[in-house]
């Protein structure tokens, strides 16, 4: 997710003035395994360019909607057999056409990159990890700074999200899932993490606007991680939440008693999962029930 600085300005403006109104209804996607990839695969070659190359080249896709915003909720890994399973979500802004070149053409800001990145970081630390990464735009975001003040879109992206987690639980029962979102990703991890199965083990937000609630132990029994780097502006967002605007207290907040995370390196908003990150270490750390809390800053 990128705001230019007007629009975080008047972001911040409009959410201290209640001026805001929540985004319309968008699609949510089904939950799905591993026997809609001949189905998915199907539908990406009928997509063409490029999504005719992504089938092409093995790419395995639970779901996959051209229309619209799109979407798109691609495996990296073996779902079949792993035990560690991740699942990342975008933020404000996140098209399926975005899916691979990132948000302006920035390829550090694509879900498809950051998810390549956190698999890679995870074989990094352990190359027998048997790991599957999903990055899962299952939901449709919010596309403006306006529609960003409201929870809508996070509600149905955490239905969703919590379909998909309840089927990774009965076909992958002893599997640990870790929930990751960036931006406003965390506050659809935030929704998904309540009432999801107890396969759910940890919850991670990098750069997130907030989880839905004011603190982390109001998630219960997860444990709960931020990233928030202290060049990242979603600090200078308001930590209110008034008449359904806003979205409260940030998980990067201390008073919000998240775990941190480190943040060394990283110099901006989109830069928290990308090549030598400290912080994309430590989230393969989170996946991997190991320590990822050395070298923390705030």
């Amino acid at each position: 997710m990128h705001w230019t600085r007007p629009a975080r300005a008047a972001l911040a403006a409009l959410l201290g003035f209640g001026l805001l109104v929540p985004g319309g209804p968008g699609k949510v996607a089904p939950a799905a395994y591993l026997e809609a990839y001949p189905a998915t695969a199907a539908r990406l070659r009928a997509a063409g360019p490029p999504y005719d190359g992504w089938a092409a080249a093995g790419r395995q896709f639970l779901a996959f909607e051209p229309r619209g915003d799109g979407l798109a909720v691609e495996v990296l890994g073996d779902l079949a057999t792993a035990d560690r399973i991740a699942v990342l979500v975008p933020g404000v802004g996140s098209t399926l056409r975005d899916f691979d070149r990132g948000l302006g053409g920035v390829a550090r800001r694509a879900p498809a990159r950051q998810a390549a990145e956190l698999y890679r970081a995870v074989h990094e630390t352990t190359p027998s990890a048997r790991v599957a990464v999903l990055a899962w735009l299952g939901y449709d975001p919010p596309d403006t700074v306006p529609s960003a003040a409201g929870a809508a879109a996070a509600r149905r992206g955490g239905t969703a999200l919590r379909a998909e987690l309840r089927e990774l639980a009965v076909r992958r029962p002893d599997a640990r899932i870790t929930l990751v979102g960036h931006s406003y990703g965390a506050l659809v991890v935030g929704f998904a993490a309540r009432g999801a199965p107890a396969q759910v083990t940890d919850v991670v937000s990098l750069g997130g606007i907030g989880l839905g609630v004011d603190r982390a132990g109001d998630l219960g029994r997860v444990r709960v991680w931020a990233a928030e780097a202290p060049a990242d502006w979603i600090r200078r967002v308001p930590e209110v939440r008034l008449l359904g605007l806003g979205h409260g207290r940030r998980p990067g907040d201390p008073a919000f008693n998240a775990r941190p995370l480190p943040v060394t390196g990283v110099t901006g908003h989109d830069d928290y999962l990308v090549a030598g990150s400290a912080t994309a270490a430590a989230v393969a750390a989170v996946v991997l029930d190991a320590d990822p809390t050395r070298e923390v800053t705030r």
